[in-house]
């Protein structure tokens, strides 16, 4: 047996034994989940995927220096291994980031009505996921990079000239520097949250993904706004669950002058008694404006979130139509012609 076939043997020996010990991991990993993990709320199963690379990868690292080889094609060998390692502890690494990350997620609900703190807590971790993913990935690629000599020998060269080569690079990558720091400053102060609702550039929607350099609104109809994370820093935009979820509504009715005021404040209040959309805090009628030709009467109500309260009005709109058109007709705006003669 030459010397390559015998190398060709260990390899396919290490790939092996390593392939099996994967998977009697991952059968551990999964016979845990529901042990160890489960008060956790943790998801381990993150890690099969580099863990299929990265134990056979280890099993055939260990056998390296039993390679009958010329010692160039050893050495190149172990150089890509240590390279390859290097990027799949990496990637060990950031799967347990999402893990730690989802874990502490899960004891926060945020589908719930009263969902202020797990909204603030979803927006923080998962801003400070995204900046440890990024600080790990910086990190496995500096790892990799120093692996190589010649990299360590410029070294020098590359800090004499890192005066003119910051200013360059700051200067050309000023924007995405800017959201990067803007992304770190909304996730202390948090000006806006997940799932808050926000009205920007004239639309209404929710904050529904918020990364380092942008945030997705899901607009009510059901389109996405993309906006920089600095936006959020440098202009007005209005934020309808900053300190609560709870809003006013206002619904304007224009009227006759003869339109009983006192008839239709009632008949708001047993509107709003009779819907399930209310939540009991609000319930005012008033005479607002009055032209020389009708009467404006604005309803003011609340409700408990900002799609209830749109629907709430719309209710409200449609019963005190229904009721003038069927009690008070003659209250309805009208025009009149006075004829002499």
């Amino acid at each position: 047996m030459n010397d390559h076939m015998y190398s060709g043997i260990l390899i396919a020996s290490s790939l092996t034994v390593g392939w099996i010990l994967y998977l009697f991991v991952s059968f551990l990993i999964k016979q845990s989940d529901g042990i160890f993990f489960k008060g956790l709320k943790a998801n381990p199963g993150l890690l099969k995927s580099p863990l299929r690379f990265l134990i056979p990868t280890l099993c055939i690292a260990g056998v390296i220096p039993l390679l009958q080889l010329p010692e160039k094609v050893r050495d190149f060998i172990s150089h890509f291994i240590y390279i390859l390692l290097i990027a799949l502890f990496g990637w060990v690494a950031i799967k347990i980031a999402y893990i730690l990350r989802d874990a502490f997620l899960k004891h926060y609900d945020i589908t719930v009505r009263d969902n202020m703190r797990a909204r603030s807590m979803h927006t923080q971790m998962r801003v400070i996921a995204n900046i440890t993913v990024v600080a790990i990935a910086l990190l496995t690629v500096s790892l990799m990079l120093m692996s190589f000599p010649q990299v360590r020998h410029i070294g020098v060269s590359i800090l004499a000239s890192a005066g003119i080569v910051g200013v360059v690079i700051g200067f050309a990558a000023q924007k995405t520097l800017g959201n990067f720091i803007a992304g770190i400053q909304i996730a202390i102060a948090q000006p806006i949250r997940l799932d808050d609702v926000v009205v920007i550039e004239n639309e209404w929607g929710r904050i529904e993904e918020i990364t380092l350099t942008f945030v997705v609104v899901r607009i009510w109809d059901l389109r996405r706004l993309i906006v920089p994370i600095s936006y959020f820093l440098e202009k007005p935009f209005q934020n309808w669950t900053r300190t609560s979820a709870d809003l006013l509504g206002t619904v304007l009715i224009y009227t006759d002058y003869t339109v009983p005021v006192k008839e239709v404040r009632n008949e708001l209040t047993r509107i709003l008694k009779n819907s399930t959309k209310w939540d009991k805090k609000v319930d005012v009628l008033q005479v607002t404006n009055a032209t020389e030709k009708t009467v404006e009467l604005r309803a003011l109500m609340s409700a408990a979130d900002s799609p209830t309260m749109w629907d709430l009005r719309c209710e409200v709109r449609e019963n005190l139509l229904e009721y003038l058109q069927q009690r008070f007709p003659e209250s309805l705006p009208r025009t009149r012609i006075e004829m002499k003669g």
